[in-house]
């Protein structure tokens, strides 16, 4: 499965790239996570759809004590793009 993401609210500026790397990381998650112009973080997250739902769901939650996450916009596919590793863009 593949999730294409785009979060606002307090995100950048605060390790919500970094947080959001180590997550994806720890549950075995491929893409990438980059900072938007207009304060947005958006990501491409690609694995299984049990690992992926369970990272969107900490990344609503918060992944640091800093971030708060005010919207997040999910496009899902069952295409994937094949990506490698988890990087930070």
């Amino acid at each position: 499965m593949l999730a294409h993401v785009i979060v606002s609210g307090r995100v950048q500026g605060v390790g919500f790239r970094y947080s959001a790397m180590n997550r994806a990381i720890q549950l075995g998650l491929t893409g990438w996570v980059q900072n938007k112009i207009d304060g947005s973080v958006e990501m491409d997250v690609e694995g299984s759809e049990e690992l992926v739902e369970e990272f969107l769901t900490d990344v609503k939650a918060g992944l640091n004590q800093v971030m708060k996450v005010e919207n997040m916009t999910i496009n899902k596919s069952e295409a994937e793009k094949g990506y490698m590793k988890f990087t930070i863009k």
